[in-house]
């Protein structure tokens, strides 16, 4: 039985945070460490992927476009078509404040670097 987080179709951000996330050849590549939503949209429209260091020091941070991800019931956790390789050519950030939100050129470049060929 799920929890009440949780139903076929919706699962609530703090179940997805902390979730592993699987390359397309279904080896752990990192895990979402939180989903930033648009306010007037309502939708989610990245996932932050935590990639690299070791027990969470060290690790950069890759904002990956929402689309990029499917669920997969078989690994329990999202997939994307990003390899490991591309991922490290990826925009990214290691601290919190290297990361501007409110800078639509940061969007525009994740935007570029992954394309709408990324979406399932």
């Amino acid at each position: 039985m799920t929890e009440s987080r949780e139903t076929y179709d919706l699962i609530g951000s703090d179940k997805v945070e902390g979730t592993n996330v699987y390359g397309p050849d279904g080896n752990k590549i990192g895990s979402i460490e939180r989903v930033m939503i648009g306010k007037r949209s309502g939708k989610v429209d990245y996932a932050v992927l935590s990639f690299g260091g070791f027990m969470g020091i060290g690790d950069e941070h890759y904002p990956l476009p929402w689309a990029s991800l499917k669920y997969n019931t078989e690994l329990g956790g999202y997939q994307t078509h990003v390899t490991e390789q591309q991922l490290k050519g990826a925009p990214k950030y290691a601290n919190e404040n290297e990361w501007d939100w409110n800078d639509p050129a940061r969007g525009r470049k994740v935007s570029d670097y992954y394309g709408a060929a990324w979406a399932y």
